[in-house]
Protein backbone atom coordinates (compact mmCIF):
# COMPACT_ATOMS: atom_id res chain seq x y z
CA UNK A 1 0.00 0.00 0.00
CA UNK A 2 2.97 2.36 0.34
CA UNK A 3 4.03 1.91 -3.31
CA UNK A 4 3.34 4.68 -5.82
CA UNK A 5 2.70 4.61 -9.54
CA UNK A 6 5.05 6.16 -12.06
CA UNK A 7 4.45 9.76 -13.06
CA UNK A 8 4.49 8.74 -16.74
CA UNK A 9 2.13 5.74 -16.90
CA UNK A 10 0.87 5.31 -13.34
CA UNK A 11 2.51 1.87 -13.33
CA UNK A 12 3.54 0.73 -9.87
CA UNK A 13 5.01 -2.48 -11.32
CA UNK A 14 7.13 -3.40 -14.32
CA UNK A 15 9.22 -6.43 -15.34
CA UNK A 16 9.11 -9.94 -13.90
CA UNK A 17 11.57 -12.84 -13.86
CA UNK A 18 11.83 -16.26 -12.25
CA UNK A 19 14.18 -19.06 -11.20
CA UNK A 20 14.47 -22.12 -8.96
CA UNK A 21 16.87 -22.18 -6.01
CA UNK A 22 17.21 -24.62 -3.11
CA UNK A 23 14.10 -26.46 -4.28
CA UNK A 24 11.95 -23.33 -4.24
CA UNK A 25 10.47 -21.45 -7.19
CA UNK A 26 11.02 -17.71 -6.92
CA UNK A 27 9.15 -14.98 -8.79
CA UNK A 28 10.72 -11.52 -9.11
CA UNK A 29 8.80 -8.35 -9.91
CA UNK A 30 10.03 -4.78 -10.13
CA UNK A 31 8.22 -1.77 -8.71
CA UNK A 32 8.86 1.93 -8.32
CA UNK A 33 10.42 1.04 -4.95
CA UNK A 34 12.76 -1.76 -5.99
CA UNK A 35 12.90 -5.53 -6.48
CA UNK A 36 10.47 -7.93 -4.79
CA UNK A 37 11.11 -11.67 -4.34
CA UNK A 38 8.19 -14.08 -3.88
CA UNK A 39 8.27 -17.77 -3.01
CA UNK A 40 5.70 -19.20 -5.45
CA UNK A 41 6.54 -22.89 -4.97
CA UNK A 42 2.95 -23.25 -3.78
CA UNK A 43 1.20 -20.39 -5.58
CA UNK A 44 -1.84 -20.48 -3.29
CA UNK A 45 0.40 -19.55 -0.36
CA UNK A 46 2.82 -17.28 -2.24
CA UNK A 47 4.56 -14.79 0.01
CA UNK A 48 7.16 -12.04 -0.34
CA UNK A 49 10.40 -13.37 1.11
CA UNK A 50 12.85 -10.57 0.27
CA UNK A 51 13.03 -7.01 -1.03
CA UNK A 52 15.92 -4.88 -2.29
CA UNK A 53 15.34 -1.14 -2.64
CA UNK A 54 16.43 0.47 -5.87
CA UNK A 55 19.15 3.11 -5.82
CA UNK A 56 16.54 5.35 -7.47
CA UNK A 57 12.92 5.06 -6.31
CA UNK A 58 9.57 6.78 -6.51
CA UNK A 59 7.35 8.21 -9.22
CA UNK A 60 10.22 8.77 -11.66
CA UNK A 61 10.74 5.01 -12.08
CA UNK A 62 9.07 3.32 -15.06
CA UNK A 63 11.13 0.23 -15.68
CA UNK A 64 13.52 -2.19 -14.01
CA UNK A 65 14.94 -5.26 -15.71
CA UNK A 66 16.34 -8.60 -14.55
CA UNK A 67 18.36 -11.62 -15.54
CA UNK A 68 19.98 -14.27 -13.33
CA UNK A 69 23.33 -16.04 -13.76
CA UNK A 70 25.39 -18.38 -11.57
CA UNK A 71 23.47 -17.68 -8.38
CA UNK A 72 23.16 -13.92 -8.86
CA UNK A 73 20.34 -11.66 -10.03
CA UNK A 74 21.43 -8.68 -12.13
CA UNK A 75 19.22 -5.60 -11.79
CA UNK A 76 19.02 -2.34 -13.78
CA UNK A 77 16.70 0.65 -13.91
CA UNK A 78 15.90 2.77 -16.97
CA UNK A 79 15.47 6.05 -15.10
CA UNK A 80 17.22 8.23 -12.56
CA UNK A 81 20.62 9.91 -12.35
CA UNK A 82 21.27 7.97 -9.13
CA UNK A 83 20.44 4.54 -10.59
CA UNK A 84 22.98 1.73 -10.47
CA UNK A 85 23.74 -1.78 -11.60
CA UNK A 86 22.82 -4.07 -8.71
CA UNK A 87 24.04 -7.64 -8.32
CA UNK A 88 22.11 -9.66 -5.73
CA UNK A 89 23.25 -13.00 -4.28
CA UNK A 90 20.15 -15.23 -4.50
CA UNK A 91 21.80 -18.48 -3.35
CA UNK A 92 20.19 -18.38 0.11
CA UNK A 93 16.61 -17.96 -1.04
CA UNK A 94 13.90 -18.43 0.05
CA UNK A 95 15.46 -17.36 3.36
CA UNK A 96 17.32 -14.19 2.34
CA UNK A 97 19.22 -12.25 -0.32
CA UNK A 98 22.29 -10.05 -0.11
CA UNK A 99 23.43 -7.25 -2.40
CA UNK A 100 27.06 -7.82 -3.43
CA UNK A 101 27.39 -4.98 -5.96
CA UNK A 102 25.58 -1.64 -6.17
CA UNK A 103 27.42 0.94 -8.27
CA UNK A 104 27.10 3.31 -11.23
CA UNK A 105 30.76 2.93 -12.21
CA UNK A 106 29.85 0.71 -15.19
CA UNK A 107 26.38 2.10 -15.94
CA UNK A 108 23.72 4.32 -14.46
CA UNK A 109 20.58 3.55 -16.46
CA UNK A 110 19.75 0.67 -18.76
CA UNK A 111 16.48 -0.26 -20.44
CA UNK A 112 17.06 -4.00 -20.70
CA UNK A 113 19.72 -6.56 -19.93
CA UNK A 114 20.21 -9.99 -21.42
CA UNK A 115 22.82 -12.49 -20.23
CA UNK A 116 24.19 -15.04 -22.67
CA UNK A 117 24.76 -17.80 -20.13
CA UNK A 118 26.60 -19.88 -22.74
CA UNK A 119 29.44 -17.34 -22.93
CA UNK A 120 29.10 -15.42 -19.62
CA UNK A 121 28.42 -12.05 -21.25
CA UNK A 122 25.86 -9.45 -20.19
CA UNK A 123 24.37 -7.11 -22.79
CA UNK A 124 23.01 -3.83 -21.45
CA UNK A 125 20.60 -2.21 -23.93
CA UNK A 126 19.74 1.47 -24.09
CA UNK A 127 22.74 2.60 -22.05
CA UNK A 128 23.65 6.15 -23.12
CA UNK A 129 22.33 5.41 -26.62
CA UNK A 130 24.51 2.30 -26.97
CA UNK A 131 24.56 -1.37 -26.05
CA UNK A 132 27.32 -2.24 -23.59
CA UNK A 133 28.75 -5.77 -23.42
CA UNK A 134 30.30 -7.02 -20.17
CA UNK A 135 32.25 -10.15 -19.31
CA UNK A 136 30.82 -12.05 -16.34
CA UNK A 137 33.71 -14.48 -16.01
CA UNK A 138 33.87 -13.07 -12.49
CA UNK A 139 30.12 -12.75 -11.74
CA UNK A 140 30.53 -10.15 -8.98
CA UNK A 141 32.91 -8.05 -11.06
CA UNK A 142 31.56 -7.31 -14.55
CA UNK A 143 34.13 -5.97 -17.01
CA UNK A 144 33.19 -3.79 -20.00
CA UNK A 145 34.53 -5.39 -23.18
CA UNK A 146 32.59 -3.68 -25.98
CA UNK A 147 30.35 -0.71 -26.74
CA UNK A 148 27.96 -1.20 -29.68
CA UNK A 149 27.25 2.28 -31.03
CA UNK A 150 23.76 1.66 -32.35
CA UNK A 151 20.70 2.07 -30.15
CA UNK A 152 19.39 -1.35 -29.09
CA UNK A 153 16.08 -1.55 -27.23
CA UNK A 154 16.21 -5.25 -26.36
CA UNK A 155 18.10 -8.39 -27.33
CA UNK A 156 18.16 -12.18 -27.35
CA UNK A 157 21.60 -13.80 -27.37
CA UNK A 158 22.75 -17.41 -27.38
CA UNK A 159 26.19 -18.82 -28.20
CA UNK A 160 27.33 -15.24 -28.90
CA UNK A 161 24.77 -14.77 -31.72
CA UNK A 162 22.83 -11.61 -30.84
CA UNK A 163 19.36 -10.80 -32.20
CA UNK A 164 19.16 -7.05 -31.60
CA UNK A 165 15.88 -5.12 -31.61
CA UNK A 166 16.88 -1.66 -32.75
CA UNK A 167 13.66 0.34 -32.82
CA UNK A 168 13.22 2.14 -36.14
CA UNK A 169 16.37 0.41 -37.45
CA UNK A 170 14.67 -2.98 -37.33
CA UNK A 171 16.30 -6.30 -36.45
CA UNK A 172 20.09 -6.62 -36.60
CA UNK A 173 21.91 -9.92 -36.01
CA UNK A 174 25.55 -9.84 -34.87
CA UNK A 175 28.12 -12.50 -34.00
CA UNK A 176 30.02 -11.59 -30.80
CA UNK A 177 32.08 -14.81 -30.68
CA UNK A 178 35.37 -12.97 -31.14
CA UNK A 179 34.54 -10.15 -28.71
CA UNK A 180 36.35 -10.82 -25.44
CA UNK A 181 38.28 -7.61 -24.78
CA UNK A 182 38.30 -3.92 -25.66
CA UNK A 183 39.15 -3.49 -29.36
CA UNK A 184 37.51 -6.70 -30.60
CA UNK A 185 34.67 -6.31 -33.10
CA UNK A 186 31.51 -8.35 -33.78
CA UNK A 187 30.58 -9.64 -37.24
CA UNK A 188 27.25 -8.54 -38.70
CA UNK A 189 25.29 -11.54 -39.97
CA UNK A 190 22.02 -9.96 -41.12
CA UNK A 191 19.67 -7.00 -41.02
CA UNK A 192 15.90 -7.15 -41.42
CA UNK A 193 13.99 -3.92 -41.85
CA UNK A 194 11.33 -4.52 -44.51
CA UNK A 195 8.40 -6.60 -43.28
CA UNK A 196 4.62 -6.25 -42.68
CA UNK A 197 3.68 -3.85 -39.88
CA UNK A 198 7.26 -2.66 -39.51
CA UNK A 199 7.27 -0.14 -36.68
CA UNK A 200 9.30 0.20 -33.49
CA UNK A 201 11.22 -3.08 -33.38
CA UNK A 202 10.88 -3.75 -29.66
CA UNK A 203 11.78 -7.31 -28.68
CA UNK A 204 11.90 -10.92 -29.82
CA UNK A 205 12.63 -14.52 -28.84
CA UNK A 206 14.30 -17.48 -30.59
CA UNK A 207 13.02 -21.05 -30.36
CA UNK A 208 15.18 -23.93 -29.09
CA UNK A 209 15.99 -25.13 -32.61
CA UNK A 210 17.18 -21.63 -33.56
CA UNK A 211 14.96 -21.66 -36.64
CA UNK A 212 11.91 -19.64 -35.54
CA UNK A 213 11.99 -16.13 -34.12
CA UNK A 214 8.96 -14.30 -32.70
CA UNK A 215 9.19 -10.52 -33.06
CA UNK A 216 7.18 -7.69 -31.52
CA UNK A 217 6.87 -4.12 -32.83
CA UNK A 218 5.67 -1.86 -30.02
CA UNK A 219 2.98 0.06 -31.90
CA UNK A 220 -0.75 0.12 -31.21
CA UNK A 221 -2.56 -2.18 -33.63
CA UNK A 222 0.57 -3.84 -35.07
CA UNK A 223 0.74 -7.62 -35.48
CA UNK A 224 3.18 -10.13 -33.98
CA UNK A 225 5.55 -11.69 -36.56
CA UNK A 226 6.91 -15.23 -36.81
CA UNK A 227 10.17 -15.30 -38.77
CA UNK A 228 12.08 -18.15 -40.38
CA UNK A 229 15.70 -17.48 -39.35
CA UNK A 230 17.15 -20.87 -40.33
CA UNK A 231 19.05 -19.09 -43.12
CA UNK A 232 20.20 -15.64 -42.01
CA UNK A 233 20.84 -14.73 -45.63
CA UNK A 234 17.18 -15.26 -46.40
CA UNK A 235 15.02 -14.28 -43.40
CA UNK A 236 11.31 -14.48 -44.16
CA UNK A 237 8.01 -13.79 -42.40
CA UNK A 238 5.97 -16.97 -42.01
CA UNK A 239 2.93 -15.44 -40.33
CA UNK A 240 1.52 -12.33 -38.66
CA UNK A 241 -1.22 -12.41 -36.04
CA UNK A 242 -2.70 -10.64 -33.02
CA UNK A 243 -4.84 -11.17 -29.93
CA UNK A 244 -8.05 -10.55 -31.84
CA UNK A 245 -9.35 -8.23 -29.13
CA UNK A 246 -9.10 -4.65 -30.39
CA UNK A 247 -7.75 -2.77 -33.39
CA UNK A 248 -5.37 -0.96 -31.00
CA UNK A 249 -4.09 -4.03 -29.15
CA UNK A 250 -0.31 -4.14 -28.71
CA UNK A 251 2.06 -6.95 -27.78
CA UNK A 252 4.92 -6.10 -25.41
CA UNK A 253 7.23 -9.01 -24.53
CA UNK A 254 7.17 -12.68 -25.47
CA UNK A 255 9.00 -15.92 -24.72
CA UNK A 256 8.93 -19.15 -26.74
CA UNK A 257 8.87 -22.40 -24.76
CA UNK A 258 8.59 -25.54 -26.86
CA UNK A 259 5.75 -25.01 -29.31
CA UNK A 260 4.12 -22.27 -27.24
CA UNK A 261 4.59 -18.52 -27.46
CA UNK A 262 3.75 -16.68 -24.23
CA UNK A 263 3.05 -12.95 -24.70
CA UNK A 264 2.45 -10.17 -22.20
CA UNK A 265 -0.01 -8.30 -24.39
CA UNK A 266 -0.38 -5.00 -22.49
CA UNK A 267 -4.13 -4.18 -22.25
CA UNK A 268 -5.10 -7.76 -23.24
CA UNK A 269 -3.15 -9.49 -20.45
CA UNK A 270 -1.53 -12.89 -20.95
CA UNK A 271 -1.94 -14.47 -24.40
CA UNK A 272 -0.56 -17.89 -25.35
CA UNK A 273 -0.24 -19.17 -28.94
CA UNK A 274 0.51 -22.64 -30.25
CA UNK A 275 3.16 -22.07 -32.96
CA UNK A 276 3.82 -25.73 -33.79
CA UNK A 277 2.66 -24.72 -37.26
CA UNK A 278 4.49 -21.38 -37.62
CA UNK A 279 2.41 -20.56 -40.69
CA UNK A 280 -0.78 -20.73 -38.62
CA UNK A 281 -0.36 -19.77 -34.94
CA UNK A 282 -3.42 -20.61 -32.83
CA UNK A 283 -4.38 -18.74 -29.67
CA UNK A 284 -5.01 -21.36 -26.98
CA UNK A 285 -5.09 -19.52 -23.63
CA UNK A 286 -5.78 -16.01 -22.40
CA UNK A 287 -6.22 -14.14 -19.14
CA UNK A 288 -6.92 -10.42 -19.13
CA UNK A 289 -5.04 -8.85 -16.21
CA UNK A 290 -6.24 -5.34 -17.07
CA UNK A 291 -10.00 -4.78 -17.15
CA UNK A 292 -10.20 -1.33 -18.77
CA UNK A 293 -11.20 -1.17 -22.44
CA UNK A 294 -9.33 2.11 -22.96
CA UNK A 295 -6.36 1.28 -25.22
CA UNK A 296 -4.60 4.63 -24.99
CA UNK A 297 -1.04 4.62 -23.72
CA UNK A 298 0.74 1.69 -22.11
CA UNK A 299 -1.05 -0.29 -19.41
CA UNK A 300 -1.65 -3.91 -18.45
CA UNK A 301 0.60 -6.96 -18.76
CA UNK A 302 4.26 -5.93 -19.01
CA UNK A 303 6.30 -9.09 -18.52
CA UNK A 304 5.94 -12.87 -18.76
CA UNK A 305 8.19 -15.71 -17.60
CA UNK A 306 7.14 -19.34 -18.36
CA UNK A 307 10.38 -21.20 -17.56
CA UNK A 308 9.88 -22.33 -13.96
CA UNK A 309 10.47 -26.09 -13.49
CA UNK A 310 6.81 -26.57 -12.52
CA UNK A 311 5.62 -25.04 -15.79
CA UNK A 312 3.79 -22.30 -13.90
CA UNK A 313 3.82 -18.91 -15.60
CA UNK A 314 4.73 -15.58 -14.00
CA UNK A 315 3.11 -12.41 -15.35
CA UNK A 316 3.54 -8.82 -14.20
CA UNK A 317 0.79 -6.27 -14.72
CA UNK A 318 1.78 -2.61 -14.63
CA UNK A 319 -1.14 -1.61 -12.44
CA UNK A 320 -2.17 -4.75 -10.52
CA UNK A 321 1.07 -6.61 -9.82
CA UNK A 322 2.15 -10.24 -9.82
CA UNK A 323 0.21 -13.19 -11.23
CA UNK A 324 1.00 -16.91 -11.35
CA UNK A 325 -0.81 -19.06 -13.91
CA UNK A 326 -1.04 -22.68 -14.95
CA UNK A 327 -2.09 -23.73 -18.44
CA UNK A 328 -3.97 -27.02 -18.63
CA UNK A 329 -5.18 -28.84 -21.73
CA UNK A 330 -7.16 -26.53 -24.01
CA UNK A 331 -10.65 -27.77 -24.72
CA UNK A 332 -11.41 -25.16 -27.37
CA UNK A 333 -9.72 -22.48 -29.42
CA UNK A 334 -10.19 -19.00 -28.02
Amino acid sequence: PTLVGSNAYDNTYNECWGFEVNGSEIAVIGSTAGTHFFDVTNPSTATEVAFVAGAYTGGGVIHRDYHDFNGYLYVVCDEGSSSTLQIIDISNLPDSVSTVYDSNVLLTTSHNIYIDTTSAKMYSCGTNGTMQVYSLNSPQNPILIYSYNTYVHDAYIINDIAYLNCGSNGLIIEDFTMVSTIGDQPTQLATFTSYPDAGYNHSGWLNENKTIYAMFDENHGYDVKILDVSDLNNISVLSIFNSGVDSQSMAHNGIIKGDLLFISYYHDGLRVFDISDPYNPIQTWEYDTYSSTNYAGYKGAWGVYPNLPSGNIIVSDMQTGLYVFQCGTPTSII
